[in-house]
């Protein structure tokens, strides 16, 4: 059976890292994001790895116009499909405070873009019975904290929704993992002085193991998930205290 791959957000570090992998195993590859020029580099090395087909796709989280035209698409691809998720933004929580309304855009990035998009493939998958959605959170989204709790809201939000659409589509046969990676050496973390940091070679890795393996939500690296426990139960008096 063929198999295809739509990637949102393709040009990130961990989405490139992931592709190459993929390409390499000759899966079809859809290629959506905002930066059609790198998207365009990104699709011709694709080819040259392997990939069954590798095709460009105008993917905008914050404008939902075409997403009925790329589902057109997909449809008359033959096949199972998959689909990853990579989107999303995060600015300085100091910038936030200093303007909100950049919040619309965090959570349009993380959450409401890629989510209206899963929403309207989601019964394209369902007909098929088959296939993969993987969706990047972050373990920023576990728990509030003082520095970037607005991303953080984003991408709980989005596990949350990960968590029904996996609930709803494994009755039909299509599994849906969450990921939540810590920091990770991309342009996103540039500059910052964060602790556990990896690689998105070993983040990649990790996800191609992890869908193999049905797992439901991943953590990358898989220290975070003792560390994330231990935040989450800190008590809310001592918690708020901290800065962390």
């Amino acid at each position: 059976m063929n198999s295809s791959w739509i990637i949102l957000g393709a040009t990130s570090g961990i989405a490139r890292a992931v592709i190459r992998k993929l390409a390499a195993q000759g899966h079809g590859m859809f290629l959506a994001g905002r930066n059609q020029t790198e998207l365009e580099a990104i699709a011709a090395d694709c080819r040259l790895r392997g990939a069954r087909m590798a095709e460009v796709m105008t993917f905008d989280a914050r404008d939902h116009s075409n997403y009925g035209d790329l589902i057109t698409r997909l449809r008359d691809e033959e096949g199972e499909l998959n689909c990853a998720v990579f989107t999303g933004s995060m600015p300085e929580q100091e910038a936030i405070d200093a303007d909100p309304n950049m919040i619309e855009g965090v959570l349009a990035d993380s959450l409401t873009g890629p989510a209206t998009f899963l929403q309207m493939l989601a019964p394209l998958m369902e007909e098929r019975g088959c296939g993969a959605i993987a969706g990047v959170g972050s373990v920023a989204g576990d728990r509030g904290r003082l520095g970037n709790y607005v991303y953080g809201a984003a991408k709980a939000g989005f596990a949350t929704y990960l968590s029904g659409l996996r609930n709803r589509l494994g009755r039909s046969g299509v599994h849906v993992m969450t990921i939540k990676p810590g920091p990770v050496d991309t342009p996103m973390t540039y500059g910052m002085e964060l602790p556990l940091m990896t690689t998105p070679d070993a983040v990649a890795d990790d996800i191609l193991n992890g869908l193999a393996r049905k797992t439901n939500v991943l953590y990358t690296r898989k220290i975070w998930r003792l560390v994330m426990g231990i935040i989450r139960v800190i008590p809310e008096p001592i918690f708020k205290k901290m800065s962390i």
